[in-house]
């Protein structure tokens, strides 16, 4: 089997409301889909996403330079794809956009994989379970009013979550003290929560909110601090007794190994997008699990299903509905966790008509 081509289409999906956490403003989500097509038949996707439709000509640009590298070689060999991009970045470097463009081909060269020997993602890695515990992260944001945050956390509970994270991070302790205990009054004391910052806070303000957000039983507290600040964030998890997350915008295993050396994080976020695709991730993940420390993987919550069915120490996965509109399938919640798909590849498709829906060339032509 052998590469022929790489199709992009960039897409974005507005919001029927701009939401906000502490640092950003966000009125909808822009994508950049990817489809890898084989002298087979078989076609991989995966997709990158960015807040904001002008950063996806970056994205388009590094994909493309890098698919046109993979044309002619088999998408079945993905360690051997993926070294060789990796190598072939090492004049841009080995953090940012670069990764992203290893991603989108690495990830469409494991759903072909999958679907050449008609088995799922999950399974030629070494399925480990058949559902994972679930959060709701698509709401409770940082912009919402007290009263809002009540009717979401009490519709998430309607919906069948068991767990769920508010963003928080406003300038004054004491107003994200009374969002998180309204939040918890809501759920009550069973339910999962957590709380994340968005890298709003600086070490000083992180450490006496944490110290005061342990009354709340808090499963962790995300991205306290800027996430290039390890030694910062290793501050903090030190200072409390709540968990860290974080590492949704580090990059590669090597930054993945200077958190752990670090110990600035209780919990691994790795991103699918930033980290470098399944290949990295799961190196990531393995990693990890050496120093008996439990990932959760950022966003991308359909893709990701297959490697939460992998992981050995997978603790959650997070349900984020943003792109949800673009897939044939649907993931699916039973009392509190996500079922994983055991179909051909990754197990879900990008619907032709919701591809046009949202197509930005679509738009400009109309």
């Amino acid at each position: 089997m052998k590469i022929t081509g790489l199709r992009t289409r960039a897409i974005e999906i507005p919001f029927d409301k701009p939401i906000g956490t502490a640092i950003h403003r966000i009125e909808g989500v822009a994508g950049l889909l990817v489809w890898l097509d084989t002298d087979e038949g078989i076609t991989g996707e995966s997709y990158l996403w960015a807040i904001g439709a002008h950063r996806l000509p970056v994205l388009d640009a590094i994909t493309r330079m890098l698919g046109e590298r993979m044309i002619g070689k088999d998408p079945r060999d993905t360690t051997a794809r993926f070294d060789e991009m990796w190598g072939e970045i090492n004049f841009l470097g080995h953090k940012g956009v670069s990764l992203f463009g290893i991603a989108a081909i690495d990830w469409a060269c494991w759903d072909i994989l999958g679907q050449s020997l008609g088995a799922s993602v999950s399974r030629l890695l070494g399925r480990r379970r058949d559902r994972v515990r679930t959060y709701a992260s698509g709401g409770l944001w940082a912009s919402m009013t007290i009263p809002e945050l009540q009717a979401q956390a009490r519709d998430f509970l309607d919906q069948g979550f068991q767990a769920m994270k508010m963003r928080i991070g406003k300038p004054d302790i004491g107003e994200d003290i009374e969002r998180v205990a309204v939040v918890r009054d809501a759920i009550g004391p069973k339910v999962d929560l957590m709380a994340d910052a968005n890298q709003g806070l600086s070490v000083p303000h992180a450490i006496r909110l944490g110290r005061r957000l342990e009354d709340f039983n808090l499963v962790w507290f995300e991205e306290p601090v800027q996430a290039y600040d390890l030694e910062g964030s290793a501050r903090v998890a030190a200072e409390i007794d709540t968990p860290i997350a974080s590492g949704e915008t580090e990059y590669g295993r090597y930054g993945f190994r200077d958190m752990l050396e670090r110990k600035s994080a209780d919990v691994l976020m790795p991103d699918l997008e930033r980290v470098g695709g399944i290949t990295e991730w799961i190196r990531v993940a393995n990693m990890a699990a050496s120093y008996d420390v439990p990932v959760s993987p950022h966003l991308f919550t359909e893709h990701c299903l297959q490697i939460c069915g992998a992981v050995s120490n997978i603790s959650y996965a997070e349900h984020m509905p943003w792109f949800r509109p673009l897939f044939s399938e649907q993931v699916e919640l039973v009392d509190g966790d996500l079922l994983i798909p055991d179909v051909p590849g990754l197990g879900f498709r990008f619907d032709p008509d919701a591809v046009e829906r949202y197509a930005l060339d679509r738009r400009a032509q109309g």
